[in-house]
């Protein structure tokens, strides 16, 4: 019968192994991309087998799962709750937009990698679908309370990681500019005759 000392530090040495293909593959999906990330790019920047890599996980969706559960479990994505609370929809919008592009800039790197391949690449996208969809249907939800049906329209673009990336990256602005900017637009978009 094995002692207890060595099955407790075999099974550290698993979970070792299984963190560092995790790591590896956060770092691959970050820097290359999922759907450009191989397993065999993930075995080797892990240092261990593709036998060792599949024994840990049978299925590539696993990975994928542990991978963005890795990643929201370092920095999850911002809760709209807290947000509810405030009756004001401009000071609503500014709580919630600051905190989604707060969190579109720490993860900007691996956000634009993982929303790319998910415009083509079936697995990103059921992952993207599973880890980002409820969020942002709360935010959608939370924020848009209050807003005129044209101003729902444009709270979809204020949303988007890619509005954030043109107004922050490409434009310059700074965080705080580019929520008030989207605030503006949101809050003094004119609704049509049809919506009045």
């Amino acid at each position: 019968m094995a002692r207890p000392y060595t099955l407790k530090r075999r099974a550290d040495q698993q979970a070792d192994t299984r963190r560092r293909i995790v790591e590896a593959a956060v770092d691959l999906h970050t820097s290359q991309g999922p759907a450009r990330t191989t397993l065999s790019m993930i075995a080797e920047r892990a240092g261990v087998q593709r036998h060792t890599l599949y024994a840990h996980f049978p299925e590539e969706q696993d990975l994928h799962l542990a991978c963005s559960a890795l990643s929201l479990e370092r920095d999850p994505l911002p809760d709209a709750a807290p947000w509810r609370a405030l009756p004001d929809p401009p000071a609503r919008l500014r709580a919630g937009l600051g905190a989604i592009y707060a969190w579109y800039y720490r993860n900007a790197r691996l956000a634009a990698s993982v929303l790319r391949d998910a415009e083509f690449h079936p697995l990103t996208r059921e992952i993207v679908d599973l880890r980002f969809g409820p969020c942002r249907a709360a935010w959608q939800e939370t924020l848009a309370e209050g807003l005129a049906p044209s101003q729902r329209a444009l709270l979809l673009l204020a949303l988007s990681f890619h509005t954030w990336r043109t107004l922050v990256e490409e434009g310059g602005l700074a965080q705080d500019a580019a929520v008030e900017a989207m605030v503006v637009v949101l809050t003094c978009a004119c609704a049509p005759e049809a919506e009045r």
